[in-house]
């Protein structure tokens, strides 16, 4: 799977906040002409934060490539404004003060090990997005979370265990089941400023 252009990632910044913005006002934006990997399948997230604080307002995606991403980043921007539990619905108003992030993934795959404290070695900050699954407890948490946050591997996955509504040590439980994903994440510099590929790994 082909990265994105900063071309690409900068329509795809603009159209999430172009969808926003049009939802809010009540009208569907529809656009017929954007780059071909659009048409693609794939896994995406938008987040949204306040500025210059950055504090998150809202965050909502689509962990696997069911969608084209056209498709997936629309739905992904209007949930990320209006649907996530965590937060009031934004307002028009509020966009304003609003940087738009996000986050094109590659499709998760299952990390093997033959005992849990292998995932201390397998998961690397800064790369690794992750998925924890155990029985009907599910949790994602996207590679800039942990460091935004300074968190090492093992505080990933505690944070990650919590997230999914599960104890903070979960992560070693017999049946559990781990993914990691990679993200390439663009991002406004300020509300309707240039957009940037967000690099987390020096």
């Amino acid at each position: 799977m082909r990265l994105l252009t900063l071309e690409e990632g900068t329509f795809a910044v603009k159209f999430a906040r172009a969808v926003i913005e049009s939802y809010l006002k009540g009208e569907d934006l529809v656009i017929e002409d954007y780059p071909e990997v659009f048409n693609e399948k794939r896994g995406c997230f938008c987040s949204l934060h306040t500025y210059p604080d950055r504090e998150l307002r809202g965050c909502i995606g689509f962990p696997e490539p069911i969608l084209p991403l056209i498709e997936a980043l629309k739905e992904a921007a209007i949930s990320a404004a209006t649907r996530d539990p965590r937060f009031p619905p934004v307002t028009l108003d509020e966009m304003d003060g609003i940087v738009v992030e996000v986050s094109i993934l590659t499709k998760p795959e299952l990390i093997e090990v033959n005992h849990p404290k292998e995932y201390l070695e397998k998961i690397v900050i800064g790369r690794d997005g992750l998925i924890i699954e155990y029985g009907p407890y599910r949790g994602l948490l996207l590679p800039q979370v942990p460091v935004e946050y300074g968190w090492d591997v093992e505080e990933f996955l505690a944070h990650l265990c919590l997230k999914a509504g599960l104890p903070p040590d979960a992560w070693l439980l017999d049946g559990v089941k781990i993914y990691r994903f990679q993200a390439q994440i663009f991002e406004e510099v300020e509300p309707r400023g240039r957009v940037v590929e967000k690099k987390l790994i020096p």
